[in-house]
């Protein structure tokens, strides 16, 4: 029942690709907006709050409508990338891990954003009280207190890609190969009478995937606070 068909490991496959990607590249970016959302007070702070989690309450198709809009071959985001780099997002696998990230990006921050804020401001301050200058006081004492919900935000990131559906078919359709990723796939045996294993192996499969990369950062996480917990004074 659960031998899969190359066409069903080609969904695994390519979904894996643009869950990892799309984390991977996002990671810096949220991060970055965690940080400032955390810690940095400007005028603009509420609008900035909004664009970074209005994926989570907008329509995944809606997104994905938005990204067509702005990286399409006609869009100003998607001309710009094939006239000076002659890259193509639109119905491409890249398209999809851009989808995937945009929707995983708001999980990220959030995970990362409440860690930051759970940091003792008190410490940073000790260590700029002994001379660290703000970066070795990122890097000392800010980044590693922070990581677990780093790992947190990475892996439901990485999760939100991997089962992405909405944002995704509409941005970049439904590909054999190419966009076609698991829960496309399914959608697809569904569509088909008689196709119902498939879509159940496919579905069991999912399950699996994501509950393994909910346990293996569970026991990261767990690892990094019993570090940081012994290397406390």
């Amino acid at each position: 029942m659960f031998e899969l068909s190359p066409a069903e490991w080609e969904a695994v496959y390519l979904s894996l690709k643009v869950g990892l990607w799309s984390t991977l590249a996002s990671l810096p970016l949220g991060f970055v907006l965690a940080y400032v959302l955390a810690r940095v007070q400007f005028p603009l702070k509420s609008l900035l709050s909004g664009i970074v989690y209005m994926p989570l309450v907008l329509p995944p198709v809606v997104t994905g409508f938005m990204l067509l809009l702005f990286f399409g071959t006609r869009g100003p985001g998607g001309k710009f990338l094939s006239d000076v780099f002659g890259i193509t997002i639109a119905f491409r696998w890249t398209g999809a891990a851009v989808a995937a990230a945009v929707m995983g990006l708001p999980l990220m921050v959030r995970a990362m954003r409440l860690s930051i804020e759970a940091v003792d401001r008190r410490l940073e301050l000790a260590a700029r009280t002994l001379g660290a200058t703000w970066w070795g006081t990122f890097f000392t004492v800010t980044l590693p207190l922070s990581l677990p919900g780093i790992i947190a935000g990475a892996v439901l990131s990485f999760a939100k890609s991997f089962g992405e559906f909405g944002a995704t078919i509409t941005f970049v359709s439904n590909i054999p190969g190419e966009t076609r990723t698991l829960p496309i796939a399914i959608y697809s045996f569904l569509q088909s009478p008689g196709n119902e294993g498939p879509a159940v192996r496919l579905a069991v499969l999912s399950v699996i995937v994501s509950m393994a990369a909910i346990i293996g950062a569970e026991w990261v996480e767990g690892r990094v606070q019993k570090r940081l917990k012994v290397g406390a004074p």
